[in-house]
């Protein structure tokens, strides 16, 4: 099998992926500690790429969009720990701490290696080995402590993980325009605004004067467009970038609404 996920329970789960590439949108609901142990991860945003490699830990806030793609590399399979650290176990660790400052970030955060993290994350390399008989309280166990090494080599860390507000109301043409790429369902575009899903699309009705389905198919083909006229990117890496499920399905829209395929558009460009 080419992807193959051991969870030891909800919070935590060893991947194994062999395949050309795996991807997925992330708006995740816990703020999401990754350790790539190999292959290649790249994180798109709508206004920062981030690549990581072999060895890279790095923090998914709560809430923020990004497409993840993974990636074998250098012969080695994608292999990686994902912990999700949920508001409630965050709450309780800081239940009975005065940390008062909170910080909202979009970025993905980035730690250096740090003996302390070093160790904390390898030990789980055995568990790999593991699939259900693993026991819930060590798993837990884990958890905790990679959260208390992370306040110890940061301690600007605990703005962010003491955050716990919901996504309030916002612009709703400023976000769209901003985050049409990422192909996630309405009422997780409605949710992030601040939105039941029936006055999302209410709201988008009035900003936008057309469907969110036929909106976000527009300006996901008008981005294809540009990337493959002027920056000569290829249909075949393109495609996964802008939302589209598959390259069969973005180059049947993409003739739709163009006339042309996308390799065909390519076709026109001078050389040079």
């Amino acid at each position: 099998m080419d992807y193959q996920v051991n969870y030891i329970n909800p919070e935590l789960k060893l991947s194994c992926y062999e395949g050309k590439l795996f991807k997925t949108e992330a708006a995740f609901q816990d703020h999401l500690l990754v350790w790539l142990i190999s292959g290649e991860t790249k994180i798109i945003q709508a206004d920062e790429r981030f690549v990581f490699g072999a060895g890279s830990t790095f923090l998914i806030p709560r809430n923020r969009l990004a497409t993840i793609i993974n990636y074998p590399k250098d012969e080695l399979p994608h292999k990686a720990v994902a912990m999700h650290l949920s508001a409630k176990r965050l709450k309780d660790i800081f239940e009975n701490q005065s940390v008062k400052s909170q910080i909202e970030t979009e970025k993905i955060i980035h730690f250096q290696q740090h003996p302390l993290l070093d160790s904390c994350l390898n030990s789980l390399i055995p568990y790999f080995e593991i699939q259900n008989d693993f026991p819930e309280k060590i798993a837990s166990l884990k958890i905790n402590e990679a959260i208390a090494v992370l306040r110890t080599i940061d301690p600007k860390i605990d703005a962010v993980l003491n955050n716990f507000g919901e996504p309030g109301k916002m612009d709703l043409k400023t976000f769209m325009e901003r985050n049409f790429m990422f192909n996630m369902a309405l009422e997780k575009f409605g949710y992030l605004t601040g939105r039941s899903l029936t006055t999302f699309k209410r709201d988008f009705q009035k900003t936008f004067q057309m469907t969110p389905q036929r909106w976000l198919t527009q300006k996901r083909l008008e981005l294809a467009h540009y990337e493959l006229t002027e920056k000569n990117k290829k249909p075949v890496d393109l495609y996964y970038e802008i939302g589209f499920e598959n390259l069969s399905h973005f180059s049947f829209a993409f003739k739709k609404q163009y006339g042309l395929t996308p390799r065909e558009v390519m076709g026109q460009q001078p050389e040079g």
